[in-house]
């Protein structure tokens, strides 16, 4: 049995440059955070003072949202920790566990503004439409700025795509509360403001549940949405050296990185140096399908033929 690692440093080297890829965004965390914390202070008094459940629904919604981008952040720092004896991977899956999180906070700020929606539902408050619609404006302003922040990153990790959505939904649903603000001052109709809180419920809920239903698969080592077994097998079947690739394993070492294991059946006539060029131009083929750190077994297509682990 012999064994390289050349294969591993150029995936290690990879993931390194992916790193410094998405490092730069720190910056737009640092504002998004400021902004939407500074908003939702805002929102909190002004939702006490003019009792609007819409107001302090969002406010909620929106200090759920800062402690994910907080958290978030910190996961991305966490990605830089080098790896050790004891977590030979790093901290990588920490922003696994941490958009993990930051669902299971949206979905108890969901429950917490339907129970005082439906404490209001029979008998709403009576408020001033005027100030909600003028807070709710600012909300568009501060919410759309942050989500433009993540929009040029939000497709290369769940984490920013996620922090894009809730800044991106938070934008609508202050369009949807000024227009309500507007109505209430128009009318007096002040059911509105409890209608808009469960609209809010409603949003918050459709945004969550992908973010859920992704971090939950990474958490539990299922396969990342973005690989792809069969077209992995396509592809490494494709070359004339390889009669079998089988007991496929892929998983995600963080939101942004994957890894895959495979036992690789190849010729009895193969060589070694023949199996180190194929090794390289699978990991090659494998990092176009989104793996970037790859452990190859190479079989020899005899039963009774030693087993190469590369």
């Amino acid at each position: 049995m012999t064994h390289t690692s050349e294969g591993h440093s150029h995936s290690h080297i990879h993931e390194h440059n992916h790193v410094q890829e998405l490092s730069h965004i720190g910056r737009a965390f640092y504002i998004g955070i400021s902004l939407n914390f500074a908003f939702v202070l805002v929102e909190a008094i002004v939702g006490l003072s003019a009792n609007s459940l819409s107001l302090l629904s969002d406010a909620g919604h929106n200090l759920a949202d800062v402690a994910g981008l907080a958290l978030s952040l910190l996961a991305f720092k966490l990605l830089k920790v080098k790896p050790s004896d004891k977590y030979t991977y790093g901290y990588r899956k920490t922003t696994v566990l941490v958009a993990l999180f930051n669902a299971i906070i949206l979905l108890i700020s969901i429950g917490a503004i339907g129970c005082e929606a439906a404490r209001r539902i029979f008998k709403p408050d009576v408020l001033s439409g005027n100030t909600v619609a003028w807070v709710a404006a600012a909300g568009i302003v501060i919410n759309g700025l942050s989500a433009f922040l993540f929009l040029k990153n939000k497709e290369k990790d769940i984490n920013i795509k996620s922090a894009y959505l809730h800044m991106l939904a938070d934008a609508l649903v202050s369009v949807a509360i000024v227009i309500g603000g507007i109505l209430i001052y128009y009318t007096h109709l002040y059911w509105i403001d409890t209608a808009l809180s469960l609209l809010i419920a409603v949003v918050i809920l459709k945004s969550t549940w992908g973010l859920l239903k992704s971090s939950l698969r990474l958490s539990l080592d299922g396969v990342p949405e973005n690989v792809d077994l069969e077209k992995i097998k396509q592809k490494v079947m494709q070359l004339e050296e390889v009669k079998d690739i089988h007991h496929i394993h892929a998983w995600g070492l963080s939101t942004t990185i994957n890894a895959l294991t495979a036992h690789i059946l190849v010729s009895k006539k193969m060589s070694i140096s023949d199996l180190d060029i194929l090794k390289k131009e699978i990991k090659n083929r494998l990092e176009q399908l989104n793996i970037q750190h790859a452990t190859l077994e190479f079989e020899q297509d005899m039963q009774d033929c030693e087993k190469m682990e590369v």
